[in-house]
Parts: structure tokens; sequence; C-alpha cells
């Protein structure tokens, strides 16, 4: 286990205890270090420090690390719904609710569970054990395609062209609120949120640049039926930039409205089209993963 001794300075005195460890320890993620507070390994002398609590200037305080475990992460046989297969990738619809990979609080259930059973030992290494064959995400809640690499040489491939932007992702949401405008582009750079690091933000200051196209459907009462299109793929990019211009995700309470509406699972986001250049052949493909049943039952509700 790693102690560390972190000495409060003047400028950060009456700080709460979770900031001030967050720009102490910036090569550990917020939810961890909240769980270091809930789990005692946060102290000042021998007292366990809450998250919330002030820290007072020159004050001591020592923290424990844990040393990683890491998790087995087991073949499951989960049913996959399978746009496009061969010997270097594979494309899969994402069904609301699952998570891609694990991660803390989510070792069972998850894409890679389901890929590990379904395609066995042909899935990249490039990202590790616990994300085997994974070059790119989906939020749990968004739903839609999702292209899984078979070796390294495919995830290479894609990984550049994620890179160079030359991949095809459009996207299907439903918005808060009637759009005037028929179509319109969001550029805005996208980065931490500065105050809740769970969350991401427009962040001018310290963003990567974002680029997200978008197009009306079809206007509804009270929402808008979008088609969106990404030049970029920040975290939570449609998200964020749908809610910075006033036209939060129905159903996102994070970037969005606290309430949720017909009873939902989380925001309305279905990634439809996803094209790219094939790693071996050079031939591109295309994959359309169909509306999920709640999406066209909500679009037929909101008519």
């Amino acid at each position: 286990m790693e102690h560390v001794e972190l000495t409060v300075p003047e400028h950060a005195g009456g700080e709460r205890a979770d900031k001030f460890l967050a720009a102490a320890c910036e090569n550990l993620s917020r939810s961890y270090l909240q769980k270091l507070l809930k789990d005692g390994y946060v102290r000042i002398g021998q007292t366990p420090v809450k998250s919330s609590q002030k820290v007072t200037a020159n004050t001591v305080i020592d923290l424990w690390i844990p040393e990683a475990c890491q998790p087995e992460i087991v073949p499951e046989n989960i049913p996959l719904s399978i746009l496009y297969e061969d010997e270097d990738v594979i494309v899969v619809n994402k069904p609301k609710g699952m998570v891609v990979h694990p991660s803390n609080g989510h070792y069972s259930g998850t894409l890679v569970n389901a890929l590990l059973y379904h395609c066995r030992d042909s899935l990249s290494g490039i990202n590790g054990v616990t994300r085997p064959g994974i070059v790119h995400r989906i939020d749990m809640d968004t739903t839609g395609a999702l292209v899984v690499c078979k070796n390294d040489a495919a995830h290479s491939s894609l990984a550049l062209q994620l890179k160079e932007h030359s991949i095809t992702r459009r996207y299907r949401a439903i918005v808060c609120g009637v759009l005037k405008e028929d179509e319109g582009t969001v550029e805005a750079p996208i980065g931490r949120h500065p105050k809740d690091r769970l969350k991401m933000a427009v962040n001018r200051q310290n963003g990567k640049p974002a680029v997200t196209h978008y197009r009306v459907l079809e206007r509804l009462k009270g929402y808008t039926y979008i088609e969106c299109m990404l030049e970029t793929g920040r975290t939570h990019q449609i998200r964020v930039h749908m809610a910075s211009i006033g036209h939060p995700l129905l159903g996102d309470t994070v970037y969005g409205y606290t309430k949720q509406p017909f009873s939902l699972q989380g925001q309305t986001l279905h990634a439809m089209v996803l094209g790219f250049t094939h790693p071996k052949t050079g031939s591109y493909i295309e994959c359309t993963a169909p509306l999920p049943d709640y999406f066209t039952a909500l679009l037929k509700k909101l008519k």
C-alpha cells in the first residue's frame, strides 16, 4: 500500500477535502478519491477525513493508496445483436443499460464480457485485459452501433481513422424544446467540468476541440427529433453540446433536467450509422442500427 503525505498550502486553506485532493492528486480520478475518502484511506492523524470537511492550511493529510487488484474478466453468454462481422472486426448494436467495458462497479454484464464469449481469443489486446477489442465507446444508456477489433492491426487502423475523424458517425436524438433552425453546428471545446470532475462541459480554457452538426428530422410537441453528425468524438459530446445551446437531450438528468419524464432510463440517444474503411480490404463498410423499441414508441407518443 502506497503512503502519501500532503501538506495543505496556504491558498488551499478552507477548501473541501475532496476538492483539495482532486487538485493535489491529478493522477487519480475524483471518483476514486471519493472512494478512498469513504473507505477511510484519507486521514489527519488517526481521524478519517470526510469529503465535505474543510481543510486547514499547513495541515498534513495522510493518503493511503491500496495496491491495484486486477479483476478477472470472464466470458459471459450474453446475446449480441451483430450488424457486421468478419475475421478482423465486429460491429454490434449495443442495447440500453449495457456498459461497454468493465470498470469500478461493473465487472460483469458488460459488452466485453459478451464479446469474450462470442469471439473467444480473437480480440485485440492494445487496450489491455479489461478493454480487449475496444477502440471507442458509447455511454451506458446510449444505444447503437459500435465497432470492435479482433486483432491489433485492425485496432491500429480504426484508432487512426478515429484520430483523423474519417469515421462516419450519425446519431439520432430527441432534445427538449423546439429548435427553430432546420440545421446547425456547435463548435465548442469540451473538457472536464471546472467544479464537478465527474461531468464534462464546454471548457474554452482547457477543453479539446469538438464539432457537432445537427439537423431537424421532425418537430414534436415540446421536443425535436434530430440527427447529429460528429466530426470529433469527445466524451459526452452530443449531450454537452446540445445542452450548451439550451436543448438538452430528453432523459439526460446529468446535463439536462433532473426530472425524468416518460419513465425513461437515461438520455434518448442512438448511434444509428457507423461507417469506416475496412482495415484489411480498404473497402468502405457502413452499418445501420435500427432504432430501439423504446425510442420508436416514444416518438409515436410525442407526435
